[in-house]
């Protein structure tokens, strides 16, 4: 069926339903020819973040009725396998965005209807938590309403397994199956009560271990700390109560962005809710420069991301990538844990193909295995499970992905921002009583293991003729790959679709143990190297590259060449 058709057909399926209100028919018949094809091309489909989508009408969106239909087939996938999932219920959570805790009600009484018990926070809570709140509840799943970072126009709906774990792509395909065969999201029909289960507000225990265990990641506790101010902001989200609470029972000296800590879900106070940018920090840093402050520090709406500023050595606020900064905070924990002998002899990190080289070089070091996994943070979390299930295994060190999110201690198993920015304050805090700024330590660490300097560059595609675009561009480059970047020669091409790694010189192939998916990753003879990947969460493309120098001289100038020339070969804007 051509896609024209499959956008008319939806829409018309949608007219004539006697479940749409006239005022949201009204919203329909309003859509121009662009606005109905988005809307209808496609079902929201689960990436790296879950599903997220547009909020609003239509098959390609995010409302009640995507909601009803996609919690029914979550229950009853769960009543496959999890052992007395009624019992055992659901956590669900949700963040500050337009129908946030509409969607997190809906889900609760779906769930009731299937007989499932309810776990429900009673207001915001941050991604991590929830997670946490899966395992002290002992239940049997969860579910995490938000879009994360994205635009105040979307919303999403992230779902955890009874580890607390987002579902893996093996495990979504189960819910896709039973979603598949289920009637269409108009058909559903709607618990007016809860009859079969019950939804239970969550007791505040589970707020306070939280942060209890928060607070037991730091390594040096007692260091001084009254002459050490942070700016904090929690960009409109979730992450305010817990993280203040954290940071005041630690003794830190916090200023907050007030503007950015209002629950806002129109992200007023900010021009992004995203740690990734620079447009997120322009507060941050203009009240650390009044208030004469050390770091700035953000977690993302959902909580389970986050970025820092820092006063570098010319006197001026700067901030790290999320690769860079993971890197000085993995050096800080095992050179720490080294010292006080709590280093594992068996320990690990866990990263993602499109992170650093760094991070990887440093964890060797230390004498620390590293695996790397596909983009989401839901492949480290599941292997954390894994390991822990079986009884044996390498030792949780630090987890992370270049996108600003880590973790710390395991007892969450997604990405933690208040673990995180608790931990870069007592780093940035131990350098500080060195003398030490965060750039010159930072220098330092690439002294020792190379110089990396890393580029992301994201491509949007919106809307049917976009997605098209996109997967037509995905499919070039893996039928029609590169033979150089910027003069630099490919070596290995590996290709994660066909799971193969081919070196272009010898022909020699190898298996790629991981996941199928729609990536390519290029490495250059000069340890350099290029991936390329469909954003999980947004309509986009994302290009990621990190040139890699034994000195300094010319490395952001290389680094932003080869993106250049990247982009000239494939025609990117």
């Amino acid at each position: 069926m051509k896609m024209d058709n499959i956008v008319e057909k939806n829409f018309e399926r949608w007219m004539k339903s006697d479940k749409l209100s006239e005022e949201e028919k009204e919203t329909l018949r309003a859509m121009n020819e662009e606005e109905r094809s988005d809307a209808f091309f496609q079902d929201a489909e689960f990436g790296t973040g879950g599903m997220r989508a547009k909020i609003g009408l239509g098959t390609n969106r995010i409302n009640k009725y995507v909601i009803r239909r996609v919690t029914i087939a979550f229950g009853m996938y769960l009543k496959k396998v999890c052992k007395d999932i009624e019992n055992k219920g659901v956590v669900i959570s949700h963040d500050n965005r337009f129908f946030s805790r509409d969607f997190a009600i809906e889900a609760a009484n779906i769930l009731n209807e299937e007989g499932i018990k309810a776990y429900l926070f009673d207001s915001l809570r941050p991604t991590p938590e929830l997670s946490y709140g899966v395992r002290y509840m002992h239940a049997g799943g969860g579910i995490m309403i938000t879009a994360s970072h994205n635009p105040k126009e979307y919303n999403g709906y992230k779902i955890y397994d009874e580890t607390g774990c987002q579902l893996i792509p093996s495990q979504v395909d189960g819910l896709l199956d039973i979603l598949n065969g289920l009637p269409n999201e108009l058909e559903i029909e709607v618990p007016l009560a809860s009859k079969k289960g019950e939804t239970i507000i969550l007791p505040k225990e589970v707020d306070d271990t939280y942060c209890k265990l928060v607070e037991g990641c730091q390594l040096n506790p007692d260091m001084k700390k009254d002459d050490f101010k942070i700016i904090y902001s929690p960009q409109h989200g979730t992450s305010y109560e817990n993280a203040m609470r954290v940071f005041h029972d630690c003794g830190y000296q916090i200023i907050p962005v007030v503007k950015q800590c209002i629950h806002d879900p129109a992200f007023g106070g900010t021009l992004s809710p995203n740690p990734e940018t620079a447009e997120s920090f322009i507060e941050s840093i203009k009240l650390a420069k009044e208030e004469h402050a050390n770091l700035c520090v953000m977690t993302d709406p959902d909580g389970d991301r986050c970025g820092l500023a820092y006063l570098s050595s010319k006197g001026e606020y700067e901030r790290f990538t999320g690769n860079q900064s993971a890197a000085l905070l993995l050096d800080y924990l095992l050179s720490e844990r080294k010292k006080k002998g709590t280093l594992s002899s068996n320990g690990v990190i866990y990263d993602t193909i499109v992170s650093s080289d760094l991070a990887r070089k440093i964890a060797k070091s230390y004498g620390v295995g590293v695996e790397s996994f596909l983009t989401g943070f839901k492949y480290i979390g599941n292997r954390i499970g894994y390991y822990e299930k079986i009884g044996h295994g390498p030792h949780f060190e630090f987890g992370y992905e270049e996108s600003y999110g880590c973790l710390i201690e395991p007892f969450v198993r997604d990405k933690d921002g208040i673990q995180a920015i608790l931990l870069y304050c007592e780093m940035a805090l131990h350098y500080y009583r060195q003398g030490i700024p965060l750039d010159v330590a930072y220098d330092n660490l690439e002294k020792k293991y190379g110089y990396h300097s890393s580029q992301t560059l994201s491509v949007y595609f919106e809307g049917e003729k976009g997605h098209a675009d996109m997967i037509a561009l995905l499919e070039h480059v893996h039928s029609c790959p590169l033979k150089e970047v910027y003069g630099k020669r490919i070596v290995w091409i590996e290709d994660y679709e066909t799971s193969i790694s081919k070196n272009v010189i010898t022909g020699e192939e190898k298996s790629i143990a991981l996941e199928k998916s729609n990536v390519i990753r290029y490495l250059f003879e000069d340890s350099s190297w290029i991936a390329i990947r469909p954003s999980g969460t947004e309509p986009k493309c994302k290009f990621y590259l990190e040139v890699f120098q034994k000195e300094k001289k010319g490395i952001e100038e290389a680094a932003k060449g080869m993106m250049d020339s990247l982009k000239e070969q494939l025609h990117l804007k």
